[in-house]
């Protein structure tokens, strides 16, 4: 169809969703420039720290924002240092600050300079397993084994404590903020206390394997 002036009704029909189109495409730009231009005028200043981190000086310039497992995965590609629930609550990203377990992710790297570092990298050396390690390989002590540097790191922080070498239910109190989604806590409490010298160094399966054979025979 063809109005007076000559123009099919296809065509103009065609011509307003041009229109319309290239509009659309010019908001969203214009939303893009404004997004990247708060962006750009929120962006905080960067911040210099130094660490020792497993035994070696550090520096870095980094976002005041930076956490402290973000700068180990993200600057220095530690990943042995787990991000699982990024609030606090799992344990996952458990490290020592100056001997003390810590969560990593809720600790901001600007607010620690100067301070000594150790991830689960650090903590063996050369080839040699720490005993804590050897004692989580022995217990069988993991399973998908995301929270196991966590778990190690808080375990190594509460053998020093002091806590491992009583009852179980303090070495368990005090392992409590290591959360195992897999469940081998029974494991786990085991291999704690036999680094600590707290039970003879065993497979504690081996104990229930015992057991089940004689109810079999």
């Amino acid at each position: 169809m063809t109005n007076s002036d000559g123009v099919r009704r296809r065509d103009f029909f065609k011509g307003v969703g041009a229109a319309a189109a290239a509009s659309s495409i010019a908001a969203v730009n214009d939303a893009e420039n404004s997004a990247l231009a708060v962006e750009t005028k929120m962006a905080r200043p960067t911040v210099s720290v130094s660490l020792t981190l497993n035994g070696k000086k550090k520096s870095f310039a980094i976002d005041s924002r930076t956490t402290l497992v973000d700068l180990l995965r993200e600057n220095e590609h530690m990943t042995g240092t787990k991000k699982g629930c990024d609030h606090g609550a799992c344990g996952a990203c458990t490290v020592l600050i100056d001997g003390k377990r810590i969560l990593s992710c809720l600790t901001l790297a600007a607010t620690i300079n100067g301070a000594d570092i150790k991830t689960i990298e650090g903590i063996s050396e050369g080839d040699s397993l720490h005993p804590l390690q050897e004692a989580f390989l022995r217990c069988d002590a993991y399973q998908c084994g995301y929270c196991t540097p966590g778990q190690i790191m808080s375990g190594i922080a509460c053998i020093d404590e002091g806590h491992a070498d009583k009852s179980p239910e303090e070495t368990r109190e005090w392992m409590s903020g290591n959360l195992c989604r897999c469940s081998a806590y029974p494991n786990i409490l085991a291999a704690v206390r036999q680094a600590a010298g707290a039970e003879p160094a065993s497979d504690p399966a081996a104990r229930y394997a015992s057991i089940t054979k004689e109810k079999l025979q």
